[in-house]
């Protein structure tokens, strides 16, 4: 396995690979893989076919307007990955808007994988299957052990959060939103984590997929807290569009607003990964509902209090 050539076009599984040790069997990246900050460096295999930097309702029309012709809102290049020759390529097929997909992998490399390579695809849709995903890439690269480690690391972290919460029976509603136009709540794992952290998810479901939601909904619901996390946005970028939350007619009247209740969170480097940080996201959460309990240093970088 020392040898072993590996391509990584899930953020996630890029973190996944360094964290068991083989970060130096990376030879290839995807265009959003950048932690950690080393593998920089590495060759680029894919882009956007959209706008980045656009405003989130432009993403939102031009991702749907390239996914209603039936096509990949990314692009591989493909003609790279065969001259960097990997033996493993790591995609997903969780998402097709998230990142790179196993389609986007099968459709650009019809014929070459099956005589060169293998592919791994990683489809986590809550916490377990997050765990399940690094034990599996440890048992493909032969280190069952270092996955093993990894997982009752990132287990202890975690039962030290549900251990300092076992008494609290006073419980927030917290609302995460993961886009801000059109409105749209975090899914799969992230009601979870919510929960481990000491919180009530609303508007949302354990392991299914983020859904559209109208204004009217938040409204009526009414959280203690509200946490913007927008996908694949820093808490800088989100800043940028926070007028779109500020309009809404009637955000002043909610709850977690006139309390003092709204953060802005990572949700590029943090939520939006399901890799081995998604036990920071939950620290991060669990700072945000018990400030009184827990203090883990996120403060500042992976979230912040938002006021007016």
């Amino acid at each position: 396995m020392q040898d072993l050539k590996i391509i990584s076009l899930l953020p996630a599984a890029t973190e996944i690979i360094c964290a068991l040790g083989f970060e130096k069997n990376l030879i290839g990246r995807s265009h959003e893989c950048d932690f950690p900050d080393s593998v920089k460096t590495l060759p680029v295999c894919s882009s956007a076919k959209f706008l980045p930097g656009s405003e989130s309702a432009e993403i939102d029309r031009q991702v749907k307007d390239i996914l209603s012709d039936s096509l990949s809102i990314y692009t591989i290049n493909k003609e790279l990955i065969k001259s960097l020759a990997p033996d493993v390529i790591i995609t997903q097929s969780q998402c097709e808007v998230c990142a790179v997909s196993l389609n986007d992998v099968e459709l650009a490399l019809t014929g070459w994988i099956e005589k060169n390579g293998q592919v791994i695809s990683l489809k986590p849709l809550n916490l377990a299957d997050i765990y399940t995903d690094i034990q599996n890439i440890a048992d493909q690269l032969a280190v069952p052990e270092k996955g093993k480690n990894l997982i009752e690391l990132a287990e202890e972290r975690v039962n030290l959060i549900r251990h300092k919460l076992r008494f609290i029976v006073e419980k927030p509603k917290v609302a995460c939103i993961e886009w801000l136009n059109p409105l749209m709540t975090a899914g799969n794992w992230t009601p979870e984590i919510i929960e481990i952290a000491g919180g009530i998810p609303i508007l949302t479901e354990k392991g299914k997929h983020s859904s559209f939601i109208n204004f009217e909904k938040i409204q009526a619901e009414d959280p203690h807290i509200i946490i913007l996390m927008p996908c694949g946005f820093s808490i800088e970028r989100t800043l940028k569009e926070i007028n779109l939350m500020l309009d809404l007619p009637g955000w002043n009247e909610l709850k977690a607003v006139r309390q003092n209740g709204v953060f802005i969170a990572d949700g590029n480097q943090y939520f939006n990964r399901s890799g081995p940080r998604i036990t920071d996201s939950i620290e991060i959460i669990a700072e945000i509902i018990n400030p009184r309990q827990f203090v883990f240093g996120y403060e500042g970088k992976g979230w912040i209090r938002f006021r007016v």
